[in-house]
């Protein structure tokens, strides 16, 4: 029962701006559960929306959408509104009906007019309820509805990033925007347009010249009316532009008649729905909300059949402390955490313990272990300790003391069992601890395995961090490290500074945790479709890579540090040539002076574009469809580029050498590309750059380690549409490649019905850029572009193409066709690339997940075709025990540091280890080349 009126609270949530601002929270790390759904705007969205009840407890409540057409009424004023919008994301619209679902579980009423967006609904609602006594609280980050704000009628901003939530008033609007009353926010808003919305506003008026405008004037109308009282440009525009601020001010005015029913039984808040609470809830795997709201374990079973009582991200943004009667009625499992009365850990330090130990572990078929080590810099990290686990809740952790010398004879106790091939070995992030333990001059032998990296092959969308494991599959959280050492930063300690009592429980955990994930995950590794892939490519690759990684790459700092000046000065150059062009000086370097000048001083072109802050877009793949349009262009191109060259590569690589052996030392992930590629970090030299000539000339930093040695590049030819030649079977292109054709030549000869010898250039250049581009779903349109002909022309040789090699576009409908029927792609090897947005409503999203339905098996096979050949290569490498060494991968290239004397052993081998890595239908084709840099290699 209501007290007096004044009690009264309606929360009206405007449902899309919550849901957006939800969504793009989660844009870096996107919340995925089990079934492959991004869930990451329906858990924002409910977590807001369950902190307004539990913090606020209104007495009404509404959720308000806007309907799928949108404001009809200012689209028939104004055409363009909101027409610039891009696509609302997939991972909102399959989240739309579950948020209404779990709106309608826990019963509170959704409201959509046709014709009128929800802040109409939302000012209609909230006159009607102030004339009813209540106080409105609008849901809302939308700044448009300050014009609505009144004692009765605030908006309500959803705290986030741990910041508490604002209600605004006439009081803060007026501060926000510096007015005088908040009758001016239409006028304010009308000045400044909303390029998000489309509306225009007035030409370069910004947020604090309307405030300034409308403290003198007062509104928009009257600034018209004293125009004498202006000067220069603003003069011109207020003069010339009154239509066009009239038509904004229209555009941004929240319609406050709307025939939207106020029922306020309708709109009292309920309790939820406990069955559809459940099952929804469940559905999307959150199960923290279920115990916040009912107060009761979910347990909940994932896509790959395990059952899990937490969310897949986690669930700490969901807990929140549970009342005393909450907790005697039914009190949620906690998830677990270490309780030493449960586990058998025991600290092994003494040369007895140790001897006894190793037999054990000598008895064992399967042994988790793991180091714990100084630093994160495997290459010169000291070995803290070692643990080991081969049952669950038991593990052992054996302290090193810090004197190398005597750290080593206790590794080489270990000996036996590091290089017992008949044990597996397992570990997260194995080749971590391989490199750690070669510095100790231990090389672990096969057999390997990883539960990174099996985890990745399982499901590769999701986390692979050894802790997010345990949470997810053992309803456990592992003791941090933060606990022991402190937080990350300049401050925090190491292992070593701890005494082996205080380390001996977090080693002996991780070993254990692992151990178990193992078990878990060794039922999907021993499937078909991932069995060959984890143990006959995945596995191998380890140890090889873990060679590169320690090997390095040696780099010429002296022809890095000229080359910086000789950037320097081509910058200095442009720039001035810029400013030249440009009439004017000003900032190159900021996007918003750089639009200005473009597009308001120069107007190169009336069809700019804006960002979503109101300043024009100048990124690179916008300027460059403005590059025919003033010679300003090429030169604004052409300095980002010798500016990114300089900030990225140039001088960063010199400062990235090891400090022991001043060589470059990357770092490969085989968990990261989703198809199945090898990426490189720290530095990323897969990334160097190849297609311009001041980008090839940072390969020429890249050289032998000595003058005994030339650098060797071993690339495949065309391997991608080898591949697809492959794997479509198209009997023109097998015979091309069977034969030796130029490939695109004999393209261009088809295509254009032209004799082979007497294809031209141009002919051979388009062929080209067809054959790369079907890989890549590239349309007509991007073929005009690429080509620079009309979008008629690209039409016809695609076709043309099409008719030619009709059973590549077979192969292209059948590859949509069966992603379709089962969800996935596979590669040659049974590598699978999961698409859930294959059978998607939204013509864009679906589009770009039938290119990779075509794409992913390509490049896919591709990756692993290079990873057999690295393994082939190393094979033989160490068959006839050569000096030289492989030393990078990049793609479909691998590089050597070769000694002179095995130039010739080395080309032959390579040469066999590659193109024989795979049997196709068509040969695969190597091309390699030697030279004393990278770039003369290459």
């Amino acid at each position: 029962m209501l007290t007096p009126e004044t009690d009264k609270k309606l929360f009206l949530i405007d449902a899309y701006a919550i849901i957006f601002r939800a969504f793009f929270a989660f844009a870096k790390n996107p919340r995925i559960n089990s079934k492959g759904l991004n869930t990451s705007a329906a858990f924002g969205f409910t977590n807001s929306l369950l902190e307004v009840i539990k913090k606020e407890k209104p007495t009404h409540i509404a959720v308000v959408f806007d309907p799928p057409g949108g404001s009809t009424g200012r689209k028939e004023v104004f055409e363009e509104y909101k027409a610039n919008r891009n696509e609302t994301p997939e991972g909102i619209i399959t989240n739309i009906e579950p948020i209404k679902r779990i709106i309608e579980a826990l019963n509170i009423p959704i409201i959509e007019i046709e014709g009128y967006e929800a802040d109409d609904v939302i000012g209609t609602m909230s006159k009607m309820a102030e004339e009813r006594g209540f106080t409105t609280y609008m849901v809302t980050p939308d700044k448009d509805y300050g014009q609505l704000v009144t004692e009765k009628s605030k908006m309500y901003k959803p705290g986030r990033g741990g910041e508490p939530a604002q209600i605004w008033g006439p009081k803060e609007v007026c501060e926000k925007f510096e007015l005088d009353h908040v009758g001016q926010v239409i006028d304010y808003l009308g000045l400044m347009g909303d390029a998000s919305d489309n509306i225009p506003g007035m030409p370069g008026i910004g947020p604090k010249t309307a405030s300034k405008l409308l403290k003198e004037f007062g509104t928009m109308e009257n600034i018209f009316a004293n125009t004498d009282k202006l000067k220069g440009k603003q003069k011109e525009v207020f003069e010339t532009q009154q239509e066009l601020g009239l038509l904004s001010k229209g555009l941004a005015t929240i319609i406050t008649d709307v025939p939207v029913e106020f029922d306020e039984v309708k709109l009292e808040a309920e309790e939820p729905n406990p069955d559809k609470i459940r099952e929804v809830f469940t559905e999307l795997e959150f199960k923290g909300f279920a115990q916040k709201i009912l107060g009761e374990e979910l347990v909940i079973t994932t896509a790959n059949g395990n059952q899990s009582q937490l969310d897949l991200f986690g669930g700490s943004s969901e807990t929140t402390e549970n009342t005393e009667e909450e907790t005697t009625q039914s009190a949620p499992t906690e998830i677990r955490t270490f309780d030493a009365s449960k586990v058998n850990y025991q600290l092994v330090d003494t040369p007895e313990k140790r001897k006894a130990l190793i037999q054990e572990l000598l008895q064992q078929k399967e042994v988790c272990f793991d180091t714990e080590t100084t630093s994160i810099d495997s290459l010169n990290a000291d070995l803290v300790g070692m643990s080991f686990s081969f049952k669950a809740g038991e593990a052992y952790y054996i302290p090193f003391p810090p004197n190398y010398d005597e750290a080593k004879a206790i590794v080489e106790e270990f000996r036996p069992f590091y290089e017992n091939s008949s044990i597996l070995k397992i570990a997260h992030n194995i080749k971590y601890d391989l490199k750690v333990l070669r510095r100790y001059d231990l090389y672990v032998q096969y057999p390997l395995f990883d539960t990174m990296i099996a985890h990745y092959l399982i499901n590769s969308e999701s986390k692979q961090g050894m802790d997010y494991l345990a949470e997810f599959y053992l309803n456990y959280r592992p003791i941090s490290i933060e606990t022991l050492i402190g937080k990350k930063g300049k401050n925090q300690g190491n292992m070593r500074d701890l005494k082996p009592e205080e380390v001996s429980d977090y080693a002996c955990e991780d070993a254990d945790i692992t151990f178990q994930l193992k078990q878990i995950f060794n039922p999907e590794i021993e499937k078909e479709h991932l069995k060959s892939l984890f143990y006959d490519i995945e596995m191998p690759l380890v140890s090889i890579l873990a060679d590169m990684e320690c090997e390095g790459v040696a780099i010429d700092t002296d022809f890095l540090n000229d080359y910086s000046n000789r950037l320097g000065e081509e910058l200095a150059r442009l720039e001035q040539e810029i400013k030249k062009m440009a009439g004017m000086d000003f900032n190159i370097d900021s996007p918003k002076q750089l639009g200005d000048v473009l597009f308001e001083h120069l107007k190169i072109s009336a069809k700019a574009k804006k960002t979503k802050t109101g300043q024009y877009a100048t990124s690179e793949d916008v300027l460059q469809g403005f590059v025919k349009d003033h010679p300003i262009i090429p030169k604004i191109l052409e300095y980002r580029e010798f500016k990114k060259l300089k900030s990225t590569y140039v001088d960063p690589l010199p400062t990235l050498r090891d400090p022991v052996d001043n060589r470059i030392h990357t770092q490969y992930m085989q968990t990261v590309a989703a198809t199945g590629r090898l990426s490189s970090n720290n530095p990323n030299l897969q990334n160097i750059p190849i297609r311009t000539h001041a980008g090839r000339e940072i390969r020429k930093a890249f050289i032998p380690r000595n003058a005994e040695y030339v650098l060797l590049s071993a690339d495949y030819s065309q391997i991608e549409l080898r591949i697809i030649a492959a794997l479509s079977e198209d009997p023109n292109m097998v015979q091309a490649f069977k034969s030796g054709e130029d490939i695109h030549a004999s393209t261009a000869a088809k295509v254009f019905n032209t004799p082979i010898d007497q294809v031209t250039r141009e002919q051979r250049s388009a062929a080209k850029a067809v054959n790369f581009g079907i890989i890549y779903g590239q349309s007509a349109f991007g073929l005009a572009q690429n080509l620079g002909i009309s979008r008629t022309e690209a039409k016809q040789i695609i076709d043309s193409y099409f008719e030619q090699y009709s059973t590549i576009k077979s192969y292209m409908d059948q590859a949509i066709h069966q992603a379709r029927e089962k969800g996935y792609v596979e590669t040659l090897y049974k590598r699978r690339r999961y698409l859930p947005d294959i059978n998607s409503a939204n013509a864009v999203v679906k589009g770009f997940a039938e290119r990779n339905a075509i794409n992913a098996p390509i490049q896919g096979t591709a990756a692993d075709i290079i990873k057999l050949a690295m393994i082939a290569v190393d094979k033989k490498m160490k068959k006839v025990h050569v000096k030289s060494k492989m030393i990078l991968q990049v793609h479909d290239e691998l590089v050597f540091d070769v000694h002179k004397d095995e130039i010739d052993t080395m080309k032959e081998l390579i040469e066999d280890a590659m193109e024989n890595a795979a049997k196709l239908l068509v040969p695969l084709k190597t091309e390699m080349n030697t030279g004393q840099n990278w770039l003369e290699a290459h």
